[in-house]
C-alpha cells in the first residue's frame, strides 16, 4: 500500500463499510471501518482499515457497564457471605457462653 511507504492525505474520514464493501474489500474485515487515502507522489487512491472513535467509545462504555454489573454482583455476594460468617461466629460464642 502506498500509505505505508509515502506521505498521504485522507480523502474520506473513517467510516463504516457498506455491505458491498464488506464483501469486496479485505480492509473492512478487521474493524468494519475504512478510510480512503490519496498518495500524491504515486497518484494512487487506496483504502485502509481504521478504528472509529465512536465505535471505540461504545466498546469502552459497554466494558465499563459490564464491569460495574460484575462488581455489583460480587459486592452482594461478599455481603451475603459476611452475614453467614457473622451468624456462625455469634452461634459459636453463644454455645461457648451456654456451656459455662
Amino acid at each position: 500500500p502506498c500509505w505505508q511507504v509515502e506521505d498521504f492525505v485522507v480523502a474520506r474520514e473513517c467510516a463504516r463499510c457498506s455491505s458491498f464493501e464488506v464483501k469486496t474489500l479485505p480492509e473492512c474485515v478487521p474493524t468494519g471501518f475504512i478510510e480512503k487515502i490519496l498518495c500524491p507522489t504515486s497518484k494512487r487512491e487506496d483504502v485502509k482499515s481504521c478504528r472509529s472513535a465512536v465505535m471505540e467509545a461504545h466498546v469502552f462504555w459497554r466494558f465499563v457497564g459490564t464491569m460495574m454489573c460484575v462488581a455489583a454482583v460480587f459486592a452482594v455476594l461478599v455481603v451475603c457471605r459476611q452475614r453467614v460468617l457473622d451468624r456462625k461466629a455469634l452461634e459459636k460464642v453463644r454455645k461457648q457462653i451456654e456451656s459455662i
